[in-house]
């Protein structure tokens, strides 16, 4: 089942803070994402249900799939907020709009209009 907008953007700040920090605790990804711990706590479950994360103790782990999931989210974030930056958008509303944009394509829409931005540059 795939992850809704809510799920990848869980995944992809637990794949942010496992590169800025190493461990990643329950109460960071809360933090990272303003939301309540309760709210990390559902989510959690949920993405270890569908063997997205691992729970150990307190740390939270992206599992392979987990992970290559949360690459892809973190990709295309990353690809929207340079575009929209690029295009002269403030760094701050850039990211906060790539977020929402990094939701609504589908895979094989994003990777021909990533190739046709390339292409442009």
């Amino acid at each position: 089942m795939p992850l809704h907008e809510s799920g990848e953007d869980y995944i992809e700040a637990i794949l942010m803070l496992q590169q800025e920090h190493g461990a990643v605790r329950s109460v960071d990804i809360a933090q990272h994402l303003g939301v309540t711990k309760a709210s990390v706590s559902k989510a959690m479950s949920m993405l270890e249900d569908r063997g997205y994360v691992e729970v150990v103790k307190r740390d939270v782990r992206l599992t392979e799939k987990g992970l290559h999931q949360a690459e892809e989210v973190l990709e295309r974030h990353v690809f929207f907020r340079d575009l929209l930056i690029s295009a002269g958008v403030d760094p701050e509303t850039a990211a906060e709009e790539g977020c929402h944009m990094e939701h609504c394509l589908s895979e094989d829409s994003f990777q021909k209009l990533k190739a046709k931005v390339g292409e442009l540059l």
